[in-house]
């Protein structure tokens, strides 16, 4: 231990290489906590299939990461602020070493794996767009193409600042963007995506005749507790240090996911006549999506009033699959999407100098000049993730088969893609079981089809 803290160089902090690891792990925790918030959400008989496609995007893009997603993201641009080196900092053995750190006060090995789970929670969101109705092992090919194809390059362009001899991404850099941890790169991005994959896939069968209401209420309250206590891992650990920063960072996250709870469930009582506990937990997920970008920006009331403003708005946003025909299943796009838009757009608005990030926005004295910058990043990347997404999954499905049979879906998609079930309701004799192949005790119970 004495020897190694010899050798590290003079710029690391102890301090602050201690909150990143512990926001590392807040991140990490948020992957499960969605399994929940989402696995909550669908119908009983696809429950373990949605959890499922949150831990294979786990596994998968973890391993991708290290061998070259985090250099496509952060490694020297190849021209234009589009791309990094693939090559540079590929399976992250040159960044082992303490002198790898430069004037970095981390380890820069611990931000690669912090960066990283940012695009696990990121492709992660994307899956709750077709839940109920995805081939399991057609997402995990999606998800990785995505990784390198979508996600990478975008975070170069939001995340990769240029630095000495370094050139980073041109959002950042040369548009001047604002986004602190995420509001373009993870959720406008995972919006997108998920806009885009729900088009490619179509309706689930019965959607907007049959009822799809959540199963369990109380893993979506479960999980969203658990995405809330992550989110300022995911938030407050992007100031990189124990300082002034995180600290601020830490209230605005924390006041904005209570507010936009509370503008979701005003909305909700005045249009419906009912509170309800997935109001409040959708709410407050819409007003942690819609300060992620801005933590850095806004003073604590500020942040009440862009997380009230998202839970309105991302409470009526909710409704516009059905005007507008397409199958969104879990409301990543009313929640993460336009989310993440009201975010981004409202720094050009809100933003104050006095924020860590420095900058005045529109109703601060800042003219439109921010608000501008803010409207081209968000704007580009929709559109980015939106058309590559599309691709990539046209060409998933048209090279495996995206969508699984109508006959499975109806039935259950646990049991016949997992050859599991969610809830062994039914006590089942060994004995009387034996001889009904792979699937054993659960073919007894399936779910009858629908008429």
């Amino acid at each position: 231990m004495t020897a190694l803290a010899a050798a590290a160089p003079a710029a690391l902090d102890t301090g602050d290489t201690a909150w990143l690891l512990a926001a590392s792990a807040l991140v990490l925790l948020m992957a499960p906590g969605l399994a929940l918030f989402y696995g909550g959400m669908v119908r009983s008989k696809s429950v373990l299939n949605m959890m499922m496609m949150t831990f294979g995007s786990l596994a998968v893009i973890t391993v991708l990461w290290v061998l070259v997603g985090y250099s496509l993201a952060f490694g020297d641009d190849l021209g234009g602020g589009l791309l990094g080196d693939p090559a540079q900092y590929a399976g992250l053995g040159q960044l082992m070493s303490p002198d790898s750190n430069g004037d970095s006060t981390v380890p820069l090995i611990l931000f690669a794996v912090f960066q990283g789970l940012f695009c696990v929670i990121t492709g992660a969101l994307v899956s709750g767009a077709i839940a109920d109705r995805a081939r399991f092992g057609a997402w995990l090919v999606f998800v990785a193409v995505w990784t390198l194809l979508v996600y990478a390059p975008v975070a170069h362009w939001v995340f990769d600042f240029s630095s000495g001899d370094h050139v980073g991404g041109w959002l950042a850099n040369r548009v001047g963007l604002v986004d602190f941890a995420g509001g373009t790169a993870v959720e406008i991005c995972s919006g997108g995506s998920a806009l885009a994959l729900a088009l490619v896939l179509g309706h689930r069968v019965g959607f907007g005749k049959d009822p799809m209401r959540p199963h369990n209420l109380t893993l979506v309250m479960l999980g969203a507790g658990l995405l809330w206590f992550g989110w300022f891992g995911f938030n407050a650990g992007s100031a990189l240090g124990a300082d002034q920063a995180a600290a601020v960072v830490f209230t605005t996250t924390l006041v904005a996911g209570a507010a936009g709870a509370l503008g979701w469930l005003v909305l909700e009582r005045l249009r419906d006549g009912h509170a309800t506990s997935l109001g409040a937990a959708s709410g407050m997920v819409a007003g942690l999506v819609a300060i992620t970008p801005s933590c850095g920006s806004l003073s604590p009331v500020g942040a009440i009033v862009m997380g009230a403003a998202a839970g309105v708005v991302c409470a009526w946003a909710v409704g516009l699959k059905y005007r507008f025909g397409y199958d969104d299943s879990l409301d990543v796009v009313g929640v993460h999407l336009v989310g993440g838009l009201v975010g981004t757009f409202g720094i050009g608005l809100l933003a104050t100098a006095a924020a860590p990030t420095g900058v005045d926005g529109l109703l601060y004295g800042g003219g439109v000049d921010q608000l501008g910058r803010q409207l081209l990043g968000g704007g580009v990347v929709l559109v980015y993730a939106f058309v590559v997404s599309g691709i990539i999954g046209i060409v998933v499905d048209k090279l495996l088969g995206f969508r699984i049979d109508e006959e499975h879906e109806v039935s259950g998609i646990d049991l016949v893609v997992h050859a599991e079930t969610a809830y062994d309701l039914h006590a089942t004799a060994g004995a009387r079981s034996a001889g009904h192949g792979i699937l054993g005790p659960f073919t007894q119970q399936r779910e009858e089809p629908r008429p």
